[in-house]
C-alpha cells in the first residue's frame, strides 16, 4: 500500500534528497522547505531509513488537525486511532515542534499530545504506555505552524544523521549527513568513479572521510545501528526489515571486495588523528581510510602509488571571534598554495562559514553552494585546480583596500553614534558601553565596547534579507571596525546571540579544553566603585548585562543598611553594587553553578565578606515558593521563559509573574521596595499587580544614554506595600 512520507532534511539539501529518494523507490517526490513529500510502499519507508545518507529523520503523517486551543490539540490528537500503532507496553516520547497563540511553549504543546495518546490507550486498554524521552519505543513528531498540527510517527527513532560510528570527537564536527551532501556537490562519486582519490587535510575527526568511503563502497549508512522508529511500531513487518538489512550487508560485502579509491586525512593534531581513527575503525573501513598526524604545510600528494585526479576537501575552522581570523589568514593562504602545488587538475572543496577567510586562498570559485551548517551560514566552495604558473596574481589583503560602500556606511553610523556618546562617556567615566543595536536594520548586530575590546552579537537578519546579502554585510561590520579600531583587532569577539531554551543561557560556547586556553577574553572591568569580571568568549553573554547599569546604580543607591535579596542573581553584579552601596547583608540565588562561581570571583575582587554576602544554589522558583526569611529590598529580574531541568516546572514570565510578585512582596518588610524587572518585549504588567500593591513604572528612567534608542530591551518597575497592608 502506498503512503505519503515525509523525510526532514537540512535546509538547502531537499533537491538532493529528492533525488536520492526517488533512487530508493519513492514513486513520486514534492521538495518543501527542509523537507521532501515522497510517497511510497512500506518497503520503501525502512530502505529510506537504512540508505538515506541526507535525510534527519523519515516520518508517517498521521493526520493533521486545527489549533486555536490547547484542547484543540488534545481532542485532534485524541481522535487518532493510536491503539493500532502501539501498546500500553511500548514507552513513548513527543517531539514538538513550533508555537501559535494557543501553544506557547513546545513543552507544555508536548505535554498535551502526551496526554491525549495515554488517555486513549487508558480507555482502549485500560492501561497507561510509559514515557521515556532518551529511549522510547516509538516516539511521536508534532509540528504546529500556521495554527495547523501536523501528528506523525517517528520511523527514524534518533536522528538518521547518527550512523553510530561517531565514538570520538572533536569541537565543531560536520553531521554525518551534511558531510555526505557536501561530498555530492563536490562530485565525489563521479571522481572515485574515474579512479580519483579522495584527500582531507584537516580532518578533525574523520567524518568526510568516512562518509566518503561509504559511498564508494556501497555501504548503507544505517547499517550499524541497532533500533529504528518504527521497531517499537505495532504494525513493524521484521521479515521485511531483515530482507532489506540482508541485502545491504551483502552489498556491504561486495564492495569492500573490491579496490577502493585512495582515501587519506591529515591533521596537525594529535587528537584529531587519535579521534578519526577510532571512528574508521568503528566504521569498521580502517583497511582502507587511513589518517596520520602532519601540518598543512607538509600536505602532499600521495606517491605510493599512481594518482592522475582527485578531491580535496575540507572543513577548515570559521574563526569563534573575530580576533582569530588573524591567526587563520595563514591556514588559508597555505591551504590554496599546497593544493595548487600538490595537486594541478584535482578539484578542490573548501567548506567555509566566512567568506574573508575564503578570499586568502586566492583562488576563485567555479562552483558555490549555500547551506547551513548548523545555525552558521555558510559555503561550499568548488575550484578546479591549475598549476601555480597558470594562476592569476593574488590579490591583496581585503585589508589594503579602501573600504566598500556598505562598510563605509557603518563605519560613518559608528562614528556618528560615538559623537553623540562622547560627552555623556566623558561626564560619566563608563568604560562599558552599548555603541550601535542594529541602527540599520540591514545591519544586524549590536556592538559593546568593553574598555579597548569590542564585543559584537549578531542578530538575526530581517526577512528581506536574504542570505548573501547577511554574509556580505557581516563582512562590512568586520572590515568597518578593524577600520576605526585597528589597535583592537586582536580584540574583536563575535558571537550570534539566540533564543535560549531552558539552561541553555548557562552553557559555554566552547569546550572545557577551550576555556583553558584563556585568550585575553576574561578581563576585569570597573562600574563606577564596581568591579567586574567579564567574559567576552566563553559564553553568549559577556556576564555584565550593560542596559542594567542604571538599574544596578539604583540599587546601590537604595541599600545602605537594608538586607537585599537578589534573585535569578546571574553573577551578582547588582549585588556588588548594593553591598558597596552600604547593604547590611545580601543573598544572592541562581541555579546555575556556573553563574555563582563567576559571582564568587566578582565578591572577590570587591572584597566583600562572604558570611554577610551569601551565594546560594538553587530553582528560584522553588525557593521563593517557600516564603523564606524576610527582606528590606529585593531585585527579581526572571528570564522570560524557562523550561530548564534543573527547575521543577516552567517559567512564564508573562503568565507567571502575578505569582513570583506576590511570594517576593511576602518576604518584603514593610516599608521595603521590590523591584522587579524583564526583557520580554512584549510583557504587560497584571491589573491584579496594580491592584494589591503600590507600582511605579520607572522603565524610562532606566536607560543611560547608549540605549536610549532602544528603550523595549527590558522593564522595571518599583512595588511596594500599600500602608495598612497585612
Amino acid at each position: 500500500m502506498m503512503t505519503m512520507w515525509f523525510a526532514s532534511c537540512p535546509k538547502g539539501l531537499e533537491a538532493l534528497l529528492a533525488s536520492e529518494l526517488a533512487e530508493l523507490g519513492a514513486v513520486k517526490t514534492r521538495e518543501t522547505v527542509a523537507g521532501v513529500y515522497a510517497e511510497g510502499d512500506m518497503a520503501f519507508a525502512y530502505r529510506a531509513c537504512l540508505w538515506s545518507r541526507l535525510a534527519n529523520r523519515i516520518l508517517m503523517p498521521l493526520d493533521k488537525t486545527p489549533v486555536d486551543s490547547a484542547d484543540d490539540l488534545y481532542r485532534g490528537v485524541a481522535a487518532i486511532p493510536w491503539e493500532e500503532h502501539l501498546t500500553p507496553n511500548e514507552a513513548i516520547a513527543v517531539d514538538f515542534i513550533g508555537t501559535n497563540d494557543a501553544i506557547r511553549h513546545t513543552k507544555f504543546g508536548a505535554q498535551q499530545v502526551k496526554d491525549a495518546i495515554v488517555d486513549r490507550l487508558q480507555s482502549h486498554y485500560s492501561a497507561r504506555p510509559n514515557v521515556d524521552l532518551k529511549h522510547p519505543d516509538l516516539r511521536i513528531n508534532v509540528r504546529l505552524a500556521k495554527d495547523q498540527a501536523n501528528i506523525s510517527l517517528d520511523f527514524s527513532g534518533d536522528s538518521l544523521h547518527k550512523r553510530g560510528y561517531r565514538v570520538a570527537m572533536v569541537p565543531a564536527p560536520l553531521k554525518e549527513n551534511l558531510a555526505a551532501a557536501l561530498l555530492l556537490r563536490a562530485g565525489w562519486p563521479e571522481i572515485a568513479a574515474s579512479g580519483g582519490a579522495l584527500l582531507d587535510p584537516l580532518c578533525g575527526s574523520g567524518t568526510l572521510l568516512i562518509e566518503g568511503a561509504m559511498m564508494v563502497a556501497d555501504i548503507a549508512p544505517g547499517l550499524n545501528r541497532e533500533q529504528f522508529g518504527f521497531h517499537g511500531w505495532k504494525q513493524y513487518e521484521p521479515d521485511l526489515w531483515q530482507e532489506l538489512r540482508q541485502e545491504a550487508l551483502a552489498r556491504c560485502e561486495q564492495g569492500l571486495a573490491k579496490e577502493l579509491p585512495e582515501i587519506r586525512g591529515y591533521d596537525k593534531d594529535t587528537r584529531a588523528v587519535s579521534a578519526a581513527q577510532e571512528n574508521i575503525a568503528c566504521a569498521g573501513l580502517e583497511k582502507w581510510v587511513r589518517v596520520m598526524a602532519k601540518p598543512i604545510q607538509a600536505f602532499k600528494k600521495p606517491t605510493h602509488r599512481e594518482i592522475d585526479n582527485g578531491l580535496i576537501i575540507c572543513n577548515p575552522p570559521y574563526g569563534e571571534r573575530w580576533g582569530d581570523m588573524e591567526e587563520l589568514r595563514p591556514l588559508y593562504q597555505t591551504l590554496g598554495e599546497v593544493a595548487k602545488r600538490e595537486c594541478p587538475g584535482w578539484r578542490l572543496a573548501v567548506i567555509t562559514g566566512n567568506a574573508d577567510l575564503a578570499g586568502e586562498l586566492r583562488l576563485r570559485a567555479e562552483k558555490k553552494y549555500q547551506f547551513f551548517n548548523g545555525t552558521i551560514p555558510s559555503q561550499l566552495l568548488l575550484f578546479q585546480l591549475r598549476s601555480v604558473t597558470d594562476e592569476q596574481p593574488s590579490q591583496t589583503s581585503p585589508y589594503q583596500k579602501s573600504l566598500s560602500d556598505g562598510a563605509q556606511m557603518f563605519a560613518n553610523r559608528l562614528k556618528k553614534n560615538a559623537r553623540k556618546l562622547a560627552p555623556w562617556l566623558d561626564k560619566s567615566g563608563v568604560s562599558c558601553y552599548r555603541l550601535y543595536d542594529a541602527d540599520m536594520p540591514e545591519y544586524a548586530v549590536a556592538v559593546d565596547i568593553y574598555d579597548e575590546a569590542i564585543h559584537v552579537q549578531e542578530y538575526a537578519p530581517p526577512a528581506k534579507i536574504d542570505e548573501e546579502q547577511a554574509n556580505r554585510h557581516l563582512s562590512e561590520v568586520r572590515q568597518a571596525l578593524l577600520s576605526l579600531y585597528p589597535g583592537s583587532r586582536g580584540k574583536l569577539f563575535f558571537k550570534e546571540r539566540r533564543r535560549q531554551k531552558g539552561d541553555s543561557q548557562y552553557q559555554p560556547v566552547k569546550s572545557r579544553q577551550q576555556r583553558n586556553q584563556r585568550d585575553g577574553s576574561v578581563f576585569v572591568v570597573t562600574e563606577g566603585s564596581c568591579r567586574f569580571e567579564v567574559n567576552l568568549s566563553d559564553y553568549l553573554d559577556s556576564g555584565l548585562f550593560l542596559d542594567h547599569r542604571p538599574v544596578r546604580r539604583l540599587l546601590g543607591e537604595m541599600a545602605a543598611g537594608k538586607r537585599f535579596l537578589n534573585l535569578f542573581c546571574y553573577t551578582a553584579a547588582a549585588t556588588v553594587h548594593a553591598a558597596l552601596g552600604g547593604a547590611a547583608s545580601s543573598l544572592s540565588v541562581d541555579m546555575s553553578n556556573s553563574y555563582l562561581e563567576w559571582a564568587s570571583r566578582n565578591f572577590v575582587l570587591n572584597k566583600l565578606d562572604q558570611e554577610r554576602h551569601q551565594l546560594m544554589r538553587a530553582d528560584c522558583l522553588d525557593w521563593l515558593a517557600k516564603g523564606q526569611g524576610e527582606f528590606d529590598l529585593i531585585f527579581l529580574d526572571p528570564p522570560t521563559f524557562s523550561n530548564s531541568k534543573k527547575m521543577e516546572g516552567v517559567l512564564d514570565i508573562q503568565q507567571d509573574h502575578p505569582r513570583l510578585i506576590a511570594q517576593a512582596m511576602a518576604i518584603l518588610a514593610r516599608g521595603g521596595t521590590l523591584v522587579f524587572s524583564n526583557n520580554y518585549r512584549k510583557f504587560e504588567l497584571s491589573d491584579s499587580v496594580t491592584a494589591d500593591y503600590l507600582v511605579e513604572n520607572i522603565t524610562a528612567q532606566t536607560f543611560d544614554p547608549d540605549f536610549q534608542r532602544n528603550q523595549k530591551i527590558h522593564n522595571c518597575w518599583l512595588i511596594r506595600h500599600r500602608e495598612g497592608d497585612g
